[in-house]
């Protein structure tokens, strides 16, 4: 018998602070050497300071660095250090606390006479000890970034299964429409200029009233029929279409909803036409697309510029600040983009920066048709 999966409740992150500070504490005040006035004072402050561990990693961990002064494992410690190393990239930074805290707990408290290989035994040992929690906190971290570019993954799934289902249901919209326009339209014309020509050539009164309502009729059908087609050529570029095409003025609207932090700069003159402003809303759209699939955490740029007879966009993305995974892809979409700008007697040049980012510039006229 199946029984539904219950999740589990996680404790609220203030309650296992506050056990956390206990756990420590009760450990300082078990396994310290000696307990003086001052010993005691900075082992309270290193315990109290772990309940700011998730706002203040860096500081809370050297706050309880003095307590591997006075015992040789600390739980504050270990417990500072694995906060730290979750939150932290900075691998330099974690190599130099773990360092600290080997030092630390090799050193003699109170100092006295040093035993040099002890000392180096303890040093080695406190460093191996140190290590652990950082290692854990590294580990914690990687799976949270392999979880968040897992849904990445999948909304990026969920867009491209989108676009091909529109780009499908365009194909056959365009696919009925020519049925249409070659096989019935002409049918129908052909009915017009028979009923007209009968109009004409009848003497009989009722068969000319016929020939004069099927001619009325065949030509509604004709305009009806053109209204349709156009409506069915939805990816056809026309004026008229079944859903409204986007232009310069959604531009703003598509940066806005990236996902990306995009900067908008630049304006175009009033005169481009429809085509092309399609065409560069489309550039841009892929462009911020590939940002956020390939380069997460990066910030991008959307420049709009005139040049003499020409205009176009420019998007440039710095390098991305997260590690980027594999994306399965149909590697198309510049593809189109290229394929675009020929059509409009344009040029589309995209490639990486020396900064370790990617630029994509469309330049077309404003007339393009």
């Amino acid at each position: 018998m199946n029984r539904a999966r219950v999740p589990r409740q996680r404790l609220p992150a203030p309650v296992v602070d506050l056990v956390l500070v206990a756990v420590a504490a009760v450990d300082v005040w078990l396994n310290m050497w000696e307990h003086t006035r001052l010993g005691v004072a900075l082992a309270a402050l290193g315990c109290a300071a772990l309940a700011f561990r998730r706002r203040f990693p860096l500081a809370v961990f050297l706050l309880t660095l003095p307590i591997a002064l006075m015992q040789d494992i600390a739980v504050a410690v270990l417990v500072a250090l694995f906060t730290l190393a979750e939150r932290s990239r900075n691998r330099r930074l974690l190599v130099a606390c773990i360092a600290l805290t080997a030092v630390a707990g090799s050193t003699p408290w109170p100092l006295a006479d040093v035993d040099r290989t002890m000392t180096l035994v303890n040093f080695v040992y406190s460093f191996a000890t140190a290590a652990a929690p950082v290692l854990f906190g590294q580990l914690l971290q990687a799976q949270r970034d392999l979880a968040r570019r897992l849904v990445e993954i999948e909304e990026a799934r969920e867009h491209e299964r989108a676009l091909h289902a529109q780009a499908v249901l365009a194909r056959e919209r365009a696919q009925l429409a020519r049925e249409m326009h070659d096989v019935v339209s002409h049918q129908v014309s052909l009915i017009a200029v028979r009923a007209g020509a009968l109009q004409v050539a009848t003497k009989d009164a009722d068969a000319k009233e016929a020939a004069r309502t099927i001619r009325s009729l065949s030509v509604t059908t004709l305009d009806e029929l053109r209204t349709m087609v156009t409506l069915l050529r939805a990816s056809g570029g026309k004026a008229t279409e079944l859903t409204p095409q986007p232009t310069l003025a959604d531009l703003r609207k598509l940066v806005e909803s990236s996902g990306t932090h995009t900067e908008l700069s630049g304006e175009l003159p009033p005169a481009v036409g429809t085509p092309a402003q399609r065409a560069l809303y489309r550039t841009v759209q892929e462009a911020l697309t590939n940002v956020r699939k390939h380069a997460p955490g990066a910030t991008a740029r959307v420049e709009l510029w005139q040049d003499g007879d020409h205009v176009g966009v420019t998007v440039a993305n710095t390098a991305p600040t997260r590690p980027s995974l594999a994306l399965p892809g149909s590697q198309q979409g510049l593809v189109g983009l290229r394929e675009r700008a020929d059509i409009l007697h344009g040029t589309l040049e995209a490639g990486p920066t020396v900064e370790g980012g990617y630029r994509v510039r469309l330049r077309i006229p404003p007339s393009a048709d």
